[in-house]
């Protein structure tokens, strides 16, 4: 296997926190008198620029800015009640234990992204842990093209693993594989419109990587 070091997309990838983020969005639709979503209809609009998303929800920022208030302080507030995926821990483990390094890059704030991986007691896997410096979800191709650039692996030695079309982008921006996972905020058959490899879940990173 040719790759040294994995790089992962946090929220939804290795935080399961759709429900979250499905919660968030529909308490501020309420708010408003607006259509809510369903998990399914939001993993058939959900996108980057974020700002594109709250368009399709039917947002109009000529009349009002970008970011709406509401979302990020209800996730916030129930943060705590998000927990990993499936096996993260052990998965992350077992792909240390077998000679790779990993890091973290989020569109995540990096103050809170930090926060939020260190309170799932799982800081000691990763290398980096890389965000933005703006909580508009906004920035990760930057973050990652700089990244890449400061780092002591070769391109073709990195895998990113993500859960949305964007982390395609962000692949593709730094010069990197990826592999995409259908848990989290995008559904499977846009992901696979991308025409990225698609693994069915997290704990299929470790064949694909050639882990016993």
């Amino acid at each position: 296997m040719k790759y040294k070091h994995i790089v992962w997309d946090w929220n939804g990838t290795l935080l399961d926190d759709l429900w979250l983020c499905v919660n968030a969005i529909n308490y501020v639709l309420q708010s408003r008198d607006m259509p809510l979503v369903t998990t399914k209809s939001y993993r058939s609009i959900f996108c980057f620029p974020v700002i594109e998303y709250y368009k399709k929800l039917g947002f109009d920022f000529t009349k009002e800015p970008f970011p709406i208030p509401g979302f990020l302080e209800y996730y916030k507030n129930k943060f705590e009640s998000c927990d990993l995926h499936q096996d993260a821990k052990v998965i992350l483990k077992k792909i240390n234990q077998s000679g790779f390094t990993q890091s973290i890059l989020s569109a995540g704030k990096q103050s809170s992204l930090i926060n939020w991986v260190e309170y799932h007691n799982i800081s000691h896997f990763f290398n980096q842990i890389v965000g933005v410096d703006n909580e508009n979800a906004d920035g990760k191709i930057e973050a990652g093209v700089h990244w890449i650039k400061n780092s002591l692996y070769k391109p073709e030695n990195i895998l990113l693993i993500g859960d949305t079309i964007h982390d395609s982008e962000v692949a593709n921006y730094m010069g990197v594989k990826c592999a995409l996972l259908p848990i989290g905020h995008v559904s499977e058959d846009r992901l696979k419109s991308t025409g990225e490899t698609v693994l069915p879940s997290l704990k299929s990173i470790l064949e694909y990587l050639e882990i016993d």
